[in-house]
């Protein structure tokens, strides 16, 4: 008969404490890649990879998720208001200048 191992809770727990820990701390993992030709540079690939919870990143100043139009709805939102803003600008400037215009237009 094959022998079966049987599985503690306590190894569970372990798992759980080390996931928690890597995620309050929070872990980098860095490398490159780069391949040459002649010493012409063919492929240059940089990876940097950060593993931690979105609170420690935020302590961090990390929050490039929260500007990304394709992971946050705010940040889409918030291009377009400000696009709208400096559009509704511009009409303003171009009203006022085609007023002065007309008035020196009707004096002259």
């Amino acid at each position: 008969m094959a022998e079966q191992k049987m599985v503690h809770a306590i190894e569970a727990t372990n798992l759980a404490d080390i996931l928690e820990r890597v995620l309050d701390k929070g872990i980098v993992i860095a490398g490159d890649i780069k391949i040459q030709l002649a010493d012409i540079d063919l492929l240059n690939i940089k990876i940097r990879l950060l593993i931690a919870s979105v609170d420690k990143a935020m302590e961090m100043g990390i929050n490039w998720w929260q500007q990304d139009p394709y992971l946050s709805s705010r940040a889409g939102k918030t291009d377009l208001e400000q696009e709208n803003r400096e559009l509704k600008k511009r009409i303003e400037r171009n009203e006022e200048l085609k007023k002065r215009l007309e008035r020196a237009e009707a004096k002259a």
